[in-house]
């Protein structure tokens, strides 16, 4: 023992360095691993809030680009020649718009009923009003039946009672639209003269027959055609084109001659 301390006095700058190198060694760890912590969690902070910022700005920036998109479509649908009224095609090309378009928001819709029907976030203030059809870019969806000042009213045409003139695209047949109150993805066209021959695929279109749909809005597809011998007229399953389970913004139609319409047609009725 008295040996052994004698060598320690002996060579303790040597040890005195060691000790020193061991203290210094672990202050430098220690500070690295707490400088590295703190840098970690900061990050992860700082990351946290970039990513929430970026998100919320992503977030009414979409918001904001989808209402501008609906703005344009509706714009756009009002330049569309079907929007067009064609005098005589020998004269002249009259450019007054015959249809226009409000867009609007679906706020309440069902589908798993007989009778549904779907709310919109527009009304009267916003030019809206009772017998208006409704459309979205895939097709058909129903027609105005109620408004308030800022709401309104739509029957769906996953409705029993609702029935909506039609026509077949490949060679204008006219028939009609209606909902066996079943499956939303799916309704019958009937009404359609028996030696009207329908195959699988075929497009069944809007008439333009009434006031409320301009002609040529698709309404769906025939999945299978019925034919049976002794009846009048004959029918077909079709496929909708819509999703009325997925409808989120959708345009109101005006048709602007529609007075003129109606009141060219009492008097024939009069008479």
């Amino acid at each position: 023992m008295r040996h052994l301390f004698a060598y320690i006095l002996k060579h303790y700058f040597f040890f005195l360095f060691l000790l020193l190198e061991a203290f210094s060694f672990s202050f430098v760890v220690q500070n690295n691993y707490q400088q590295a912590s703190f840098i970690n969690s900061a990050n992860k902070i700082t990351g946290s809030i970039f990513n929430t910022s970026n998100n919320i700005d992503e977030y009414f920036s979409l918001k904001k680009a989808n209402y501008s998109l609906v703005e344009e479509n509706a714009s756009l649908r009002d330049l569309l020649s079907d929007s067009y009224r064609i005098t005589d095609t020998l004269i002249y090309y009259q450019k007054d718009t015959l249809f226009q378009y409000i867009n609007a928001k679906v706020i309440n819709n069902s589908v798993n009923k007989q009778k549904n029907y779907m709310m919109l976030n527009k009304g009267s203030i916003h030019g809206i009003r009772n017998g208006m059809g409704v459309i979205t870019s895939a097709g058909i969806v129903g027609t105005v039946i109620e408004v308030s000042k800022n709401f309104s009213i739509v029957i769906s045409v996953l409705h029993i009672n609702n029935k909506i003139n039609a026509r077949v695209k490949k060679n204008r047949h006219l028939g009609s639209i209606e909902w066996d109150g079943s499956y939303y993805r799916k309704g019958l066209l009937t009404d359609i003269p028996t030696h009207v021959r329908l195959y699988r695929g075929d497009t069944i279109i809007t008439s333009g027959n009434s006031h409320i749909f301009p002609e040529g809005i698709i309404i769906g597809t025939v999945e299978e055609y019925f034919s049976k011998q002794g009846d009048k007229f004959n029918k077909a399953r079709i496929n909708f084109a819509v999703d009325y389970n997925n409808i989120y913004f959708v345009y109101v139609i005006i048709n602007l001659m529609k007075e003129e319409q109606t009141q060219l047609e009492t008097l024939q009725n009069n008479e």
